[in-house]
């Protein structure tokens, strides 16, 4: 996200529609949770929204790790949109995950921790299977793989 975060910055920085604006991206906090995106209008928003959208894209991310459920907010002639990042997966859809890889993979073993799901098997294939039955389904949720071994 650093990277889309910089990339942004930079388009911002050369868009001829957006020069001599208040068309901004910052961090939502120090924690890096989300982005704020400032602009004259709702068009700004949505235009520095499609470049973000394009910069994830372009570095095979996801777009749904982007919360756009709140609405923007106009004060002062200037309006603001906060972006916060999903992260974590909720406990009905872990449910659903799990039952998912039970049934197609009866071998695998999984184990819902807080806001992950740790899958364990004894073959490196068999779990790359998982990982690919998983990136064929079309959940509402973004995923991510970690500490693959």
């Amino acid at each position: 996200m650093n990277n889309v975060f910089e990339q942004t910055k930079k388009e911002l920085s050369n868009r001829y529609d957006l020069k001599n604006t208040s068309a901004n991206l910052e961090w939502l906090n120090p924690d890096k949770t989300g982005l704020l995106i400032t602009g004259d209008n709702d068009y700004h928003i949505d235009a520095i929204t499609d470049i973000v959208r394009k910069k994830l894209a372009a570095r095979n991310q996801s777009q749904k790790v982007l919360d756009l459920s709140k609405e923007p907010v106009i004060s002062n002639l200037k309006t603001t949109k906060e972006i916060a990042f999903k992260s974590g997966i909720k406990g009905e859809d872990a449910k659903k995950i799990t039952k998912l890889i039970r049934d197609e993979y009866p071998k695998i073993k999984t184990l819902i921790q807080g806001e992950e799901i740790r899958v364990t098997g004894s073959k490196k294939d068999e779990l790359q299977a998982v990982m690919q039955l998983l990136r064929a389904k079309d959940f509402d949720f973004p995923l991510s793989f970690i500490n693959f071994r």
